[in-house]
């Protein structure tokens, strides 16, 4: 079955970088919508990125800018650089994938396959 095995995560003060990693198996990135996501305690999750098989890539507007996704075909995995981090950034970010080519949109209920998660903490 897919894996998503997403890393990176930990804990920044404001202003700082993290990089979160997502290692793919049995999906091949490089055919499909790969996306990231986050949840905030009380708060729904959001689409913060997403990249189509071609790499044409979609950002959240508050994250436009500061937040750089990327993928790394022969690697299978999908990256997330994050600089310039702000408190209202922390959540737990989650990468998600669909079977289709071109990305579906930025609902939950439209991508298939998901990690487990990787928390994000930006302090004050």
């Amino acid at each position: 079955q897919v894996q998503l095995v997403e890393s990176g995560g930990g804990s920044v003060q404001t202003g700082g970088s993290l990089r979160l990693s997502c290692a793919a198996s049995r999906i091949a990135i490089s055919d499909v919508c790969v996306a990231w996501f986050r949840q905030a305690p009380g708060k729904e999750r959001e689409n913060v990125a997403r990249i189509s098989s071609g790499g044409t890539t979609f950002y959240l507007e508050s994250v436009k800018g500061r937040f750089t996704a990327s993928k790394d075909n022969a690697e299978n995995t999908l990256y997330l650089q994050m600089d310039s981090l702000q408190p209202e950034d922390s959540a737990q970010y989650y990468c998600a994938a669909d079977a289709r080519r071109y990305c579906p949109g930025v609902r939950v209920t439209e991508y298939r396959y998901w990690g487990q998660g990787t928390q994000v903490t930006v302090s004050s």
